[in-house]
């Protein structure tokens, strides 16, 4: 049965068959269901939705009546859909997902934003405008409209054809008056808003709102930020002579799931690719703003493609195996991902491995030949015409001055032009077309290759022997370098002044961009073959001494935290072409930790430790960063072993016993943790070193979490955030208000809980933590549910899994799948519930994970008590019992004790129980919050009657 509210009412069978829905009463019934869909309604609540302050004589049997015609209805229509209005304890249910607005809420966070608006029929539950149960799911939807809305190509159009039906909705409004000013119509915009000022005032007596005033502002001053991000490099020029092959292209891309562009080096397949990226919207529209990803292979070998693929998808780095979390993370995403320059890595299998696993997926490649993967639609790139040759020459130039002559000797290859066009002004336009003589004559034959490569390599060839020496030396330097490069990189490496690179930049040489610099793919091969051995061998020892020694100095921790981090991330490329070695692996150890990339760190460190003849002290710390690193993916390994066999390596190290302790904290044994890390406190206080005492008490008071300490988990994160503060280190703060949060949670005060939440959000994005971005989210749908917003909650609880998702990390998904799942569960979904909690117990058993299985068995076991089935709640929670005598959790044991009180049929026996519980709590300080108490006060209720 289809269900429709995006507009008037909609009901209709699976196969199309509208039903209809007799009675006034009945469908504000159904619209009253579909508003709080998922979540049960009581009989009171409907009675006073239906018929307001005037309920009928008998309400309840008339409700009744009204839902047994809602059932008879739907049953007609078709047989057996009158089970989909269900009765239970907490009230009317309807148990259907199919609805339009959950469609057009999965399209949308799916980005398929034309689909999505093409269920939109009209204003959300418009039979039920006057209605309260209606306002919030309506609002909610319009939101979400004009979000659409604002990311289509034709947003301008549909704004226009809808303000006269809303003229004085400000959102509305807003929408509009942006799409007037990325239209180039900042006059109309203002007049607009000049207009809707005077019809707000005039009609309600009131002036524009303050995100209406702020948008005006920004429109007057034409800020930046009005413009959409732009997802892909932004172009220095306009495309020049492409139109034709720029619609084959689209048109291709429309149709096909495969589209590789070929040609020859420098023919400018690149920059078309990027132009069909950034005009996507036109030809895809359902992939939605920031539907494109580029990945970048020219500085890549073969085994490097799965990291830059992950790095362009924002996938966290955590395991050995890339491939099966790429393929995961791509699965259900509606994406157009650019490969370029794929010719020497041979990336077909891959690239077919990709596009059968994730059927929304396209791909656009650039190669100097086809890939050769089935379905594959070639598109040759060809040379520009003679009269496109010429435009983008004498633009590049910037003369006015013939050139027929020089563009047909250079072939129309677009970057043997711009590198001629560089030699206009030293050369002139005679002097250039003479050289250019000479040089055709020289490569006219006689070497092997195909013709193209010939020409280009004369064009690469005309320009080296424009160079001085200096800049021929620095050019074969810069060959070392992967990706971009730094100005210092370059200076350092090449042992020349800055300003010899400034002056390649110049010839267009060397691209700058956001202040680093790289070599065009072709410059770049051309110049690793003028290198020598002997001379290609010293500048790749100079480049592994200056990109270490750039690892050893990175300041992160405290107040260049920040800057470091984001240097370092521009700087990884070049740390992948050096050879392993123990200092390396060292040093850019807590940089893998805090970027999240330890599949890497465990991969870089055990190759460096399988070196022979290393330094012993080099050896103990490696082994102490790999042993950290293995705790963070314990499956297939006795991770207290190896944290043992490091320790034992380094001896009483504050350092290492804090980062075990750290890594392990919810895991490992709490009395060996409590211990260790009570030493490096001890240590760290006698060194007065700030930062790792500041560290070593942030862990200290996240593992008295387990005994719910509340008096120290304060005044150890309250003193680490101290600290931390002091140093300016931002990594520290979430470190530091964990347990401050958790505190604030157990014991009900939920606005310090949630100012700390959303603060801890805004530094992990600064910083790009996405996986404490996951986490600190879901600890806001945490709050959210426990104030009774579900709908809020499991919004939060979404978003953060999704991301969880991104960055394949396994912790961050399972604590936000549990957040859907207490969701679920307080809103009576009991199924939807138990799938959200059960997946996760087999990963739990893998990593070690006893006091989130004891926390879900509890779940599961109050699941079968509200079914009915004591038995096995009885079982579960038992389970639950045993593991938190294990750990030694207070909290927990009075968690199973509530349980058992709810599965036990003896009213006497149930209050007893609870009586324990509640004694347990109040030793450990941490009575339960009126907002936890939802199943004792069920237990209460159910042994008192």
């Amino acid at each position: 049965m289809y269900f429709g509210v995006l507009g008037p009412l909609l009901v209709r069978t699976d196969t199309g068959v509208p039903v209809a829905v007799p009675d006034t009463k009945v469908r504000l019934l159904l619209l009253d269901l579909l508003a709080n869909l998922g979540t049960p309604v009581s009989a009171d609540r409907l009675i006073e939705d239906l018929w307001g302050s005037r309920p009928p004589r008998n309400a309840t049997g008339t409700l009744q009546a009204r839902v047994s015609q809602l059932r008879s209805a739907l049953d007609r229509a078709e047989p057996g859909s009158r089970a989909l209005v269900q009765h239970g304890p907490a009230g009317y249910l309807l148990a259907t997902e199919v609805v339009d607005s959950n469609l057009f809420e999965r399209y949308m966070r799916a980005g398929r934003l034309r689909q999505a608006l093409e269920l939109w029929r009209g204003q959300p539950y418009a039979d039920v405008l006057d209605h309260e149960f209606a306002r919030a799911p309506r609002e909610h939807l319009e939101g979400l409209y004009l979000t659409a809305l604002e990311h289509t190509d034709d947003v301008l159009q549909r704004t226009t054809a809808l303000l006269p039906q809303r003229p004085l909705d400000e959102r509305l409004h807003a929408v509009h008056l942006k799409a007037l000013y990325r239209a180039g119509r900042q006059h109309e915009a203002l007049r607009a808003y000049a207009d809707l000022r005077a019809a707000l005032s005039e009609e309600l007596g009131a002036d524009a709102g303050p995100e209406l005033a702020a948008l005006h502002r920004a429109i007057l001053r034409h800020d930046p930020s009005l413009q959409r991000s732009p997802t892909l490099p932004a172009p220095l020029n306009p495309l020049v002579g492409r139109a034709d092959t720029l619609a084959v292209v689209q048109q291709q891309l429309a149709t096909n799931r495969l589209v590789t562009l070929v040609g020859p080096g420098g023919v400018g397949k690149t920059r078309l690719a990027l132009e069909v990226g950034r005009g996507i919207g036109t030809v895809l529209p359902e992939l939605g703003q920031g539907g494109v990803r580029l990945v970048e292979l020219a500085a890549l070998r073969d085994g490097d493609v799965l990291e830059a693929l992950a790095t362009a998808l924002d996938l966290r780095d955590e395991s050995g195996d890339l491939l099966p979390r790429l393929l995961d993370s791509l699965r259900h995403r509606e994406l157009l991902l650019i490969l370029d320059n794929c010719e020497h890595l041979g990336p077909a299998d891959l690239v077919q491995r990709l596009l059968v696993s994730a059927p929304g997926l396209k791909v656009l490649a650039t190669s100097r030949e086809a890939l050769g993967v089935p379905g594959e639609q070639v598109v040759e790139v060809p040379p520009l015409t003679p009269a496109a040759a010429a435009e983008l020459f004498q633009a590049r130039a910037g003369i006015t001055e013939d050139v027929t002559a020089i563009c047909e000797r250079l072939d129309g290859i677009p970057l043997a032009l711009e590198l001629a066009a560089t030699r206009v002004r030293s050369l002139g336009v005679q002097g250039l077309a003479e050289r250019l003589d000479d040089r055709f004559r020289l490569l006219s034959g006689g070497k092997a290759g195909p013709e193209r490569q010939r020409t280009l390599r004369a064009t690469i060839d005309w320009s080296w022997d424009l160079l001085a020496a200096d800049e021929r030396r620095m050019l074969r330097s810069l060959a070392v370098h992967a990706g971009t490069f730094s100005l210092e990189a370059a200076a350092q490496v090449s042992e020349l002044p800055e300003q010899v690179l400034l002056a390649l930049v110049d010839k267009s040489l060397v691209v700058a961009t956001a202040g680093r610099y790289r070599l065009l793919e072709s410059i770049a091969a051309y110049s690793l073959e003028k290198l020598d051995p002997a001379e290609e061998a010293t500048l790749r020892q100079r480049h592994a001494s200056y990109y270490l020694g750039l690892a050893q100095q990175a300041e992160l921790h405290g107040e260049r935290q920040r800057e470091w981090l984001h240097r370092l991330d521009q700087e990884v490329a070049n740390f992948r072409l050096l050879p392993p070695s123990l200092e390396l692996a060292n040093a850019l150890a807590w940089y893998w930790y805090l970027r999240g990339r330890y599949g890497e760190a465990r991969r870089t460190l055990a190759a460096a430790l399988d070196l022979p003849g290393q330094p012993p002290a080099l050896r103990a710390q490696a082994a102490v960063w790999l042993a950290g690193m293995t705790a963070t993916d314990a499956q297939g390994t006795d991770v207290a072993a190896v944290g043992d066999s490091a320790l034992a390596a380094v001896g009483d190290d504050p350092h290492a016993l804090w980062f075990l302790t750290m890594t392990r904290w919810a895991y490992g044994d709490p009395g060996v943790l409590s211990e260790r890390i009570d030493r490096a406190i001890a240590h760290f206080t006698e060194r007065d070193d700030r930062w790792g005492l500041a560290a070593a008490l942030s862990t200290r008071a996240q593992l008295n979490i387990v005994h719910a300490d509340l008096d120290a988990m304060q005044r150890d994160s309250r003193r680490s955030l101290e600290l931390f503060e002091e140093l300016d280190d931002d990594w520290g703060r979430l470190q530091a208000t964990y347990a401050l949060i958790v505190a604030a949670e157990i014991s009900g005060d939920y606005p310090t809980a949630t100012a700390y939440l959303e603060d801890a959000v805004r530094h992990a994005e600064d910083l790009g933590l996405w996986t404490e971005v996951s986490f600190r989210t879901a600890g806001l749908g945490r709050i959210a549910m426990l104030t009774g917003d579900y709908a809020r909650a499991d919004e939060l609880h979404e978003q953060a899994r999704r991301l969880a998702v991104e960055q394949s990390n396994k912790s961050a998904e399972e604590y936000a799948e549990v957040g859907l799942g207490l969701s679920a569960r307080r809103q009576g979904r009991l199924d939807d519930a138990e799938r959200h909690f059960s997946m996760w117990l087999p990963w739990l058993e893998q990593v070690g994970g006893t006091p989130g299985i004891g926390f879900i068995n509890n779940q599961l076991g109050y699941i079968a008590e509200q079914r009915g089935d004591f038995a096995a709640a009885r079982r579960l929670h038992e389970r639950g019992l045993e593991l938190g005598r294990r750990t030694g959790d207070k909290r927990a044991i009075a968690l199973a004790l509530e349980g058992l009180a709810g599965a036990t049929e003896d009213p006497g026996r149930a209050l007893s129980l609870l009586a324990e519980a509640s004694a347990l709590r109040q030793q450990v300080g941490v009575p339960l919050p009126p907002a936890e108490r939802f199943d004792v006060e069920r237990v209460i209720s159910r042994a008192r009657r």
